[in-house]
């Protein structure tokens, strides 16, 4: 049933679909069936927590921390909410948000389009549910210091959460990736572990579109910084070859054309990091297989959103169920062994 009203749902423009499915999912939550239970062999221990599973649903779908107990029943193992920024704001101009069909995935220019950190923070204290949720902070547009606007949303929004997510790798919002540069990377990362009263994972999100000086310097900031975590990777900017007639749209690029370069990218940091921070795969995972191989290549987690617009919910269990599949032909007795099997030297 719900598979068949996300085939509904497309039939929509994007980001009237996106909007209606996060309010029937609202209206529906008590309703929703609870997935069930997990393979014992999915279950990983990271940034300090017990997940269930390793499939998360990555930050975009649930801006403002409206459903990420909802999303959780279908099966998830962990949900991300945000971007949020401290102020709420509107965005880029519509159309901001365009579907791929042909390519399997999506492009957008939304420009952190939330109602800021005290709307999010609401709903947050209001959750009954008890999944694992991030969140994902970011700065606002017109901001005279970004590093301040991370630092006043980790404030109001880390003790709410399990972990918090620094977005500083959407091409939406311009210049926020130049925050990714050693030198301001190293300011905001030390301002946010400095304001930590208790001990709340930290997690940076960097972009895929970033060459191999550019990722020895992320790793030097991120392993002297003492986060916890890395999110490889966001959305890109670059344009592999596509069939659909909104090929040539600006923003940042999702779905399966993602998959290749975000996994080399996060091979690249398992082996520039080791164990020393857990590595989080997002960027084109559609399949058990697309999983299981961001968890081969380093990452302990993986998350995925685009896949869901062509697959429907019901796609989280398939991945799961292929996922223990693999493991098991593979002779690996747990999700942990297989982490970052192809990437060890």
């Amino acid at each position: 049933m719900l598979d068949a009203a996300a085939r509904l749902l497309r039939l929509l423009p994007a980001e009237t679909a996106h909007n209606a499915t996060l309010s029937l999912t609202a209206m529906a939550a008590p309703l929703l069936p609870r997935a069930a239970p997990d393979d014992p062999r999915l279950a990983v221990r990271a940034l300090g927590l017990s997940f269930p599973n390793p499939v998360g649903l990555a930050a975009g779908f649930d801006k403002n921390a409206i459903v990420p107990d909802a999303m959780a029943k279908l099966g998830f193992g962990f949900v991300e909410c945000g971007s949020v920024t401290p102020l709420a704001q509107a965005g880029n101009p519509k159309p901001r948000l365009f579907r791929l069909s042909e390519d399997r995935a999506v492009i957008n220019r939304m420009g952190f389009n939330n109602e800021g950190m005290s709307a999010a923070a609401r709903n947050l204290e209001a959750r009954r549910g008890h999944a694992i949720v991030g969140i994902n902070i970011g700065a606002n547009k017109d901001s005279a210091n970004r590093i301040t606007d991370y630092a006043k949303a980790f404030t109001v929004l880390a003790p709410l959460a399990d972990y918090v997510t620094v977005n500083v790798s959407s091409p939406n919002t311009p210049g926020l990736r130049g925050l990714q540069n050693k030198e301001e990377l190293g300011v905001l990362l030390g301002t946010l572990t400095d304001l930590r009263r208790n001990i709340k994972p930290i997690l940076l999100k960097i972009a895929p579109d970033l060459d191999g000086q550019a990722l020895d310097e992320i790793a030097d900031v991120v392993r002297g910084s003492g986060i916890e975590g890395l999110i490889v990777s966001n959305t890109t900017i670059a344009r592999p070859p596509l069939k659909s007639v909104h090929a040539g749209e600006t923003g940042g690029l999702s779905g399966a054309p993602l998959f290749a370069p975000s996994t080399e990218i996060l091979r690249q940091m398992r082996l520039r990091l080791g164990t020393a921070v857990t590595l989080v795969g997002v960027g084109g995972v559609a399949s058990g297989a697309d999983a299981y191989a961001k968890i081969r290549a380093g990452a302990s987690l993986v998350q995925l959103y685009t896949a869901l617009v062509y697959h429907g919910p019901g796609l989280v269990t398939r991945i799961k169920r292929e996922l223990a599949q693999l493991l098991a032909k593979d002779g690996f007795s747990t999700l942990a062994d297989a982490i970052g099997a192809d990437a060890r030297v």
